[in-house]
C-alpha cells in the first residue's frame, strides 16, 4: 500500500528547499493513480490554507520529451492564484528551487467544458481568448531526475506563470503554424510552433478535459490552461530576463532578481 499522505508532505516540504530524492526510489510501486492521489492531496491541503485555483497547466505535450520518460500521454498539474507574476514583472531570489522556462499558449475558458467530442477542433467555442504566456516550471526532486509518477506527484512540476497582456479571438490566431521564439538575456534560446504542442495545443486541451471529465472535475468557465511548451524549456538563474514571442499573440517576458 503506497502511503499517499507520507509522499504528498514530503513534497510540500520541499518547496522550502532542500530538494528530495524521486518518488520511485522510496516506492517503485507508485503507479500514475497513486501520483495523481498525491498530487490531489497536496491540492487539497493548500486550499484548506488558502489558496485558490484558476486553472491548470498540460505538461509532457512534446512528443520528444515523452519519448525521454518513456510515456505516451501529457500530464497535467493545477494552476494556483499566487502562482501568477505580471507580465514583466521580478521573480524574487530564492523564490524556486531549479526553474526552468517555456513559452506557451494559454486558453481563458468562456465555459465549462463537461463533454468532449471526436474532434479537437469543437472546442474552441469554449474558449473565450488565448494569450501568450510563459511557465516557469520547478521541481521538488533534485537535479531533475524525475520519471511520469515523480512529476505528476510534484504538481506536474508546476512553478509560476505569466500572461501577456493581449487577448486574442481563436479566429485570429494560427494555432497549429504561429511560430514561437524566445530569448534568454537577448539571445535565442528555444524556437518553436504551435505543432510542437501535440500538433495542436486544441489537442492539448481536448485531453486534459476528457481526463478531468474522467475525474469527476471538469474545467470550469474562467479558467486559465497552460497547454504546453512550444519549444524547448531553458533553465534560469538570478539576474536572468526572458522574452518570448508567439507570431499573432504577441509577446510575454519576466525577470528573475539576483
Amino acid at each position: 500500500m503506497i502511503d499517499h499522505q507520507f509522499h504528498a508532505e514530503q513534497l510540500r516540504s520541499a518547496y522550502a528547499g532542500p530538494t528530495i530524492a524521486p518518488l520511485r526510489d522510496s516506492d517503485p510501486r507508485a503507479s500514475v493513480d497513486d501520483a495523481y492521489e498525491i498530487q490531489a492531496l497536496n491540492r487539497d491541503h493548500w486550499l484548506r490554507e488558502g489558496r485558490r485555483i484558476v486553472g491548470a497547466k498540460i505538461g509532457l505535450t512534446s512528443k520528444a520529451v515523452q519519448k525521454q520518460l518513456g510515456v505516451d500521454q501529457p500530464d497535467f498539474g493545477i494552476l494556483f492564484n499566487d502562482m501568477a507574476i505580471d507580465d514583466g514583472g521580478s521573480i524574487p531570489a530564492g523564490k524556486l528551487l531549479q526553474p526552468r522556462v517555456e513559452a506557451e499558449i494559454a486558453f481563458c475558458l468562456g465555459r465549462d467544458i463537461d463533454m468532449v467530442g471526436d474532434d479537437p477542433a469543437e472546442l474552441a467555442d469554449a474558449i473565450s481568448y488565448a494569450l501568450p504566456a510563459l511557465e516557469i516550471a520547478d521541481s521538488r526532486v533534485a537535479d531533475w531526475n524525475i520519471t511520469f509518477v515523480d512529476t505528476i506527484a510534484d504538481n506536474a512540476s508546476s512553478g509560476l506563470f505569466v500572461l501577456g497582456t493581449e487577448r486574442l479571438k481563436l479566429a485570429d490566431i494560427d494555432l497549429v503554424g504561429c511560430a514561437m521564439r524566445m530569448e534568454k538575456n537577448g539571445v535565442l534560446v528555444s524556437e518553436g510552433s504551435g505543432a510542437a504542442c501535440l500538433g495542436n495545443p486544441l489537442n492539448a486541451l481536448a485531453w486534459l478535459a476528457s481526463i478531468r471529465i474522467h475525474q469527476g472535475n471538469p474545467l470550469k468557465a474562467g479558467g486559465i490552461i497552460l497547454s504546453g511548451a512550444l519549444g524547448p524549456m531553458v533553465a534560469a538563474v538570478p539576474g536572468d530576463s526572458f522574452t518570448a514571442h508567439i507570431e499573432g499573440l504577441g509577446g510575454v517576458s519576466l525577470h528573475f532578481a539576483d
